[in-house]
């Protein structure tokens, strides 16, 4: 119920939520919303990213935007606040994450399959597609996160150096596909 001036407390308490969990993006916090076989493919991301890079900071962001993208994800979905519509949409960003997932492994595992404009292709159709989602409801800056993470991970170089067959990151991104492989035994994906 909006007070006078268009004032209301859910917004504040929703706005307040999502501002307090972004700046505690930290284990503890990320407990709440992220189970143990997430936890572990987030810190074998956070191995792989720096295998690559060679950027400690930056491979620390990158973990640090996708965990805060889950917990606003996390407050918008349990506060209620997805459309029918955007629900549409999530389902819709799940089951092409879920398969864009399915394809690293597939990759990893099977020789010579690495097919570079599906996984970019993919993650962009992903990366879309949460953007329209969640525009809505997160700032300008929640917004640019979203779209660093998605860049790191269709960027064609990064790809082609972490699935060449002789990669030197081929240890890193074999945690990488084991979390995953969990994760969706588990339906966490």
């Amino acid at each position: 119920m909006a007070g006078e001036g268009g004032f209301k407390a859910r917004d504040i308490g929703l706005r307040a939520q999502k501002k307090i969990l972004s700046r505690m993006a930290n284990k503890n916090v990320a407990k709440v919303f992220i189970d143990d076989t997430t936890g572990s493919l987030l810190d074998n991301v956070y191995k792989l990213a720096k295998s690559y890079s060679n950027d400690k900071k930056e491979s620390e962001k990158l973990v640090k935007n996708i965990i805060k993208i889950v917990i606003k994800l996390g407050v918008l979905y349990r506060n209620d606040q997805f459309s029918k519509e955007e629900l549409c949409r999530a389902e819709k960003f799940k089951q092409k994450f879920h398969s864009t997932a399915m394809a690293i492994v597939s990759f990893y595992e099977v020789d010579f399959s690495y097919d570079r404009p599906f996984l970019v292709n993919s993650f962009d159709a992903c990366h879309q597609g949460l953007k329209a989602m969640v525009a809505p409801h997160l700032t300008p800056k929640s917004i640019a996160r979203v779209d660093s993470v998605f860049n790191f991970f269709k960027d064609p170089a990064f790809l082609d150096a972490v699935f060449r067959k002789e990669s030197p990151h081929r240890e890193a991104l074999g945690r990488v596909v084991r979390d995953i492989n969990k994760a969706l035994e588990e339906g966490g994906m």
